[in-house]
């Protein structure tokens, strides 16, 4: 009883403090809910929680005092402002129109599917006209009852069911994997054990039964480049050169010769043969079977396969790469599936789920009117391309209404249809009856997308986040960077005032050299100790380097050795992990350090420091226009 209340009473107390005022500035408040929600958004590992919150709230009253001068000025009515919150909303939108918990449930079950792969058999019963459709049905049904009775001796089942009239035709679509097939057939069949055998499933013109014929675990992806002699599988002679041919380009690969090379001259892929046989990433059911074991059963990369036959000719692959399935639903596994997932059909199914979620939110209602002058009304708007009355429908007709109280109406309809490109005017209107589901989804979608901000506070959190952070660097730029840069007398007249403070530490003249590659740093080292001059070679190779010579800091020369220097030495090449680009310095001399830096060498740090000063005056007087009042003991609470 007493744990109860103890939990009762703190969710009370909780409660009343999220929505107690931290702090107000000038005639706006800060909820200690709204202070936290952006702390714990960017706080860094705390070591002492009350020191950093208080650390906080500086920062954060002073960035509102800042946005808040900004929106005072109006600088939100800004037209670049405008358009780039704009086309933000639209870039953030399409990841709210999702029901999320259906998204990541297609992601988890496609993820698990993807662990393996399953050799599928179809068994096709093609639709019979003529046949008495009943005795069909259950000659069917028959044959589907008896394979799961007997799924490995099916061959005296399927004779049986031949010789009862049905037409049936057996394929082997070899293993398939996750969105291989559409979702619908990927269901059935990834429901079905070994040797399991599925329902009848009506496609077109008849009826298909699956058979899950074995199972293995996942292949995941490989690359090949190939070589392909083709030869025609009829002419036997041809047969015999392009196999003669084919064995002797796998023994000269087998002696050293140049796998591309050969390609290029030799191999008839048009496709490939131009950039050495290669072959995109693949996985199962990508090409025919045959060749899809040979390509997965090369179990080491750079390796050759001897040479195989197919109907098209004689192959020779080697191996590139090879992707395993991740075994575990990491972020990148997660992003990559989740790009797959909303590019398949199964999403169709989140779309009607979320649909059916919004509408009751935005208050959907299809009003009163007869659709039969509305498919006419449609007819006569698109053939004469002018507005038309038909009856008691014009082109401002609503039909469609929502809780916000807005309407779409029928010129509104009549616009979709003509951008829809899938519909026929003039017709017995099958056509606009089919569309118009999809109309009322883009109309309440639509209102959802306009009102987004009122139905999903972590959307609007977003779209604020971005407007303040936009505002604030409009301002700051008006008030401080771009005032402080122009500002020349103030800029020297501050160098003048702390002149001292701009000395010089340990530091070299030198020239750092940025080369794409090593190679490139290697010849030009090699050019540098021909006594070439700098200039005419950074010239020579002009893209491949970029040549910067000046006084650095010798924290700033990118070497690892900073302890030893002499006049006019190369330093050795460093190699960046991220990029591969080289970087080495030619050094011309070295001052030990303590000089008083000129205005020139200074002015970078010169015009950060009166930025900074500049900032400070302007924040004070903020802080008059807009007073600051903290709560102190709610500040302690938290």
């Amino acid at each position: 009883m007493k744990t109860g209340f103890f939990l009762l009473f703190t969710c009370i107390f909780i409660s009343n403090l999220n929505a107690q005022t931290l702090f107000t500035y000038g005639q706006h408040q800060v909820s200690s809910k709204e202070f936290l929600k952006a702390y714990n958004k960017n706080k860094n590992d705390e070591v002492n929680r009350k020191e950093a919150l208080r650390d906080y709230y500086n920062l954060y009253a002073t960035f509102r005092l800042k946005v808040q001068a900004a929106r005072d000025l109006h600088l939100d009515t800004l037209p670049t402002l405008q358009a780039d919150l704009k086309n933000f909303e639209v870039q953030l939108q399409d990841n709210y129109l999702k029901d999320d918990k259906l998204v990541n449930k297609l992601i988890e079950e496609a993820f698990g599917r993807s662990q393996k792969d399953i050799h599928v058999i179809d068994y096709f019963v093609s639709i019979n006209a003529s046949a008495d459709s009943l005795e069909e049905r259950k000659a069917i049904k028959d044959l589907v009852n008896n394979l799961k009775l007997n799924p490995v001796n099916e061959a005296p089942l399927l004779e049986k069911a031949r010789k009862s009239g049905l037409r049936i035709t057996v394929s082997d679509l070899g293993y398939i994997t996750v969105f291989t097939l559409p979702y619908r057939l990927e269901n059935i069949i990834y429901q079905l054990s070994p040797q399991g055998i599925s329902d009848t499933v009506l496609i077109n013109n008849g009826w298909h039964i699956f058979k899950n014929a074995a199972e293995r675990p996942a292949l995941g992806k490989v690359q090949v480049a190939q070589i392909l002699l083709a030869a025609p599988k009829e002419i036997d002679n041809l047969r015999a050169q392009a196999k003669q041919l084919a064995d002797s380009l796998y023994t000269a690969i087998k002696k050293g010769s140049d796998f591309g090379a050969l390609a290029k001259e030799f191999s008839n892929d048009r496709s490939t043969y131009m950039n050495g046989g290669l072959l995109p990433e693949f996985g199962v059911s990508k090409y025919d079977q045959a060749f899809e074991q040979k390509a997965f059963s090369i179990k080491e990369n750079n390796a050759v396969l001897p040479p195989f036959e197919s109907a098209f000719g004689f192959h020779i692959l080697k191996r590139i790469a090879a992707t395993p399935v991740s075994a575990s639903l990491d972020d990148a596994t997660r992003n990559t599936l989740k790009q797959e997932v909303l590019q398949d059909s199964r999403i169709h199914s989140a779309d009607e789920q979320f649909l059916k979620e919004i509408k009751p939110k935005t208050g959907f209602k299809k009003l009163p009117f007869s659709e039969n002058d509305l498919w006419h009304l449609t007819d006569s708007s698109l053939m004469a391309n002018k507005n038309i009355q038909i009856k008691t429908l014009n082109e401002r007709t609503a039909l469609l209404s929502f809780n916000d109280g807005s309407k779409f109406s029928a010129g509104d309809w009549i616009l979709y249809v003509r951008n829809s490109n899938k519909a026929i005017p003039g017709q017995l209107h099958q056509s606009y009856k089919t569309l118009w589901p999809s109309f009322e989804e883009y109309a309440t979608k639509e209102n959802y997308k306009k009102r987004l901000s009122s139905f999903n506070s972590e959307y609007k959190s977003q779209v604020e986040e971005f407007e303040n952070g936009n505002l604030l660097f409009e301002i700051m730029e008006r008030n401080v960077w771009a005032k402080a840069a122009a500002d020349s007398a103030g800029l020297y007249k501050y160098y003048t005032a702390h002149k001292n403070k701009y000395v010089w530490p340990p530091s070299a003249n030198a020239i750092i050299f940025t080369c794409t590659n090593k190679a490139v740093a290697d010849n030009i080292i090699q050019e540098l100790n021909e006594n070439k001059e700098w200039r005419s070679i950074v010239s020579k190779y002009s893209s491949a380097v970029q040549g910067d010579s000046g006084r650095f800091e010798l924290s700033q020369i990118p070497i690892k050795d900073k302890s030893h220097f002499t006049p006019e030495q190369l330093t050795p090449i460093v190699i960046n992990k991220n990029d591969g680009t080289a970087t080495f310095v030619k050094m011309i001399n070295q001052y030990a350090g303590g000089e008083v830096r000129t205005f020139a060498d200074a002015k970078g740090l010169v015009i950060n420091d009166y930025q900074n000063e500049l900032e400070a005056a302007w924040v004070s007087q903020l802080k008059r226009k807009y007073p600051l009042k903290l709560n102190q003991k709610i500040l302690e609470s938290l």
